[in-house]
């Protein structure tokens, strides 16, 4: 048999490690069935994907299935379908657990394999019937035939071929050292993978070197909790540190999720050695509302948590990234305001602000009677309004994700917002009546018009110094983009500027160095003259070092 394996995935720049997986389980399966992968976007024009897929010769093509694809992936199916009598397999968690309704719905798709794939792949290679393989979903005699998601006990094949890194291109490359998670939360699926489940080290290591050295400039980690097993994980934190500028390059970035309540002080001793930006921790808060976090069976020690990350901010090596959720049980307005400002007082590098799904498979989606939600049914299933929520609130946090993604989480605004955010009680607020400003705004999206809403609206709010608010803004924008020209509003037009910058280039010290453009402006809130260099940007700030000299202004 000729197999395709098919990934769409959300972004270009995402790379898919699935269909690699099951491509070497086929390879390795010892028989003459051969395997092929094929990647595209979701962005891309299905005709053209389907003309592309139409190329390879295949008996048996299978679709890495998700939220974000789903629907993309039974259009393109159907129209393999239409074009060529083939054997169509979906897998994937957007199918692992309605395999059902599937078969039932979309006549076109013959099998759904629910679980690891690779397994059941290899044996159906071989030549074994999908009756006799563990994992696949099928029609027989006009009845559907459901089986369980398949969790083998062997780790799965080596994905990283030749083919694999020609086709990676520098993209995000992505890399699991186990499967499955310790903990049960009602949202996810990760805990219905039974417990974590740990491959081997040595070969881990082996992997980590491969994918550092690959031309991919970060490296994610999809184990769903990386430090399940504290002292594994300090393990791989410590082999990448050591082998930082050897083995690894100082260009390449890890990305890990992990337990913030895992990490403990010999884990900190660990990653406190860590170069700057060499790592990235994704968090999972998603609330500081207790009795939500039990009613999802979440057990948390939240001040064991908001420590550990604390100490882990304090390092400033490593770019923190933390998730709240709205829509869960329990959370009203109120308390997603009070988790927010909890979270926004810890100053992450990134606060990402999500909202509930509910996903084939997790309780809280299979168990609605208990959890009380009215969602989309269509992907990727998110919460419309629950008894703490209403439709009209959930919409107005929309609009605050919007905003609070540009001004706080796009790194853009950094001494803008901790300005702003010394001013009030509730950044929560804060941000949310400075969203609804901003839609009731009729102009374009640009980064300029986002600048001068800013402008606009904090400089009437009460407690808010005009000039310092010109200054901050006027400083994260030379700061955080190189073509250094500030909008017309902030820009101040005085000689200052000119003497000082020449000043600058007649000494040795501060002369701007070949190719280096150089930007700088007065502060009007003090007398200063500041200016940067756009050259060694901050590698987890993303912004360029700002320099002050102070002035006299009666000097003109």
């Amino acid at each position: 048999m000729k197999f395709l394996f098919c990934a769409v995935n959300s972004k270009f720049i995402h790379s898919s490690l699935a269909p690699w997986y099951l491509s070497a389980s086929v390879q390795a399966s010892g028989s003459d069935s051969t395997a092929e992968v094929f990647e595209a976007t979701i962005n891309e024009a299905p005709e053209q994907v389907l003309e592309k897929i139409m190329k390879y010769e295949f008996d048996v093509i299978g679709f890495s299935t998700y939220i974000w694809n789903k629907n993309y992936i039974m259009s393109l199916a159907k129209k393999v379908k239409e074009k060529r009598n083939v054997t169509i397999i979906l897998g994937g968690p957007e199918v692992s657990y309605n395999a059902c309704e599937i078969l039932r719905e979309y006549d076109f798709v013959d099998f759904v394999v629910s679980g690891e794939g690779e397994e059941p792949f290899g044996r159906l290679a071989q030549g074994e019937k999908v009756e006799e393989i563990n994992g696949f979903s099928y029609r027989k005699n006009g009845e559907i035939i459901i089986s369980e998601p398949y969790i083998p006990k062997s780790p799965p094949p080596f994905p990283y071929t030749k083919e694999y890194f020609e086709a990676l291109k520098g993209r995000i490359a992505y890399l699991e050292t186990s499967r499955g998670c310790p903990f049960h939360c009602a949202f996810c699926l990760s805990g219905r993978c039974g417990g974590a489940r740990f491959f081997d080290m040595e070969e881990s290591k082996r992997k980590i070197l491969l994918l550092a050295n690959s031309g991919a400039q970060t490296i994610k980690f999809i184990d769903r909790t990386f430090n399940a097993d504290k002292k594994r994980a300090n393990e791989i934190f410590q082999f990448i540190i050591d082998n930082y500028g050897k083995n690894v390059p100082t260009s390449v970035c890890f990305h890990f999720e992990i337990e913030g309540e895992l990490v403990d002080e010999a884990m900190l001793k660990v990653i406190e050695k860590a170069p700057k930006g060499l790592f990235q921790f994704e968090i999972g808060l998603q609330s500081f509302n207790e009795k939500t976090l039990l009613y999802i069976n979440r057990r948390t020690n939240i001040k064991k948590l908001v420590n550990s990350i604390k100490a882990m901010i304090s390092l400033d090596n490593i770019h923190i990234h933390i998730d709240l959720i709205a829509g869960m049980s329990y959370e009203n307005i109120e308390s997603l305001e009070n988790s927010f400002n909890r979270a926004i007082e810890l100053r992450p590098h990134m606060l990402q602000f999500g909202f509930l799904k509910l996903l084939h498979g997790a309780e809280m989606r299979e168990n609605n009677e208990k959890f009380k939600f009215e969602f989309s049914h269509n992907p990727p299933y998110e919460v419309i309004s629950t008894e703490w929520l209403t439709k009209e609130e959930l919409i107005q946090l929309h609009t605050f994700e919007n905003t609070f993604e540009k001004l706080y989480n796009s790194s853009r605004f950094y001494r803008t917002c901790e300005y702003l955010f010394s001013l009030t009680e509730s950044p929560f607020k804060l941000i949310f009546d400075f969203a609804q400003f901003c839609e009731r705004r009729v102009t374009a999206n640009t980064l300029d018009d986002f600048t001068e809403a800013i402008y606009s609206y904090f400089s009437k709010m009460q407690g808010v110094d005009e000039k310092i608010l010109r200054d901050v803004l006027a400083i994260d924008r030379l700061s955080t983009n190189k073509m250094g020209v500030l909008p017309e509003f902030l820009k101040v037009h005085s000689p200052l500027i000119k003497s000082h910058l020449n000043l600058l280039e007649s000494s040795p010290e501060t002369r701007r160095e070949k190719g280096v453009k150089r930007a700088a402006t007065v502060l009007l809130s003090e007398p200063s003259f500041v200016y940067v260099d756009y050259k060694n940007a901050d590698k987890m700030k993303k912004t360029y070092k700002i320099n002050k000299i102070t002035i006299n202004y009666d000097e003109n």
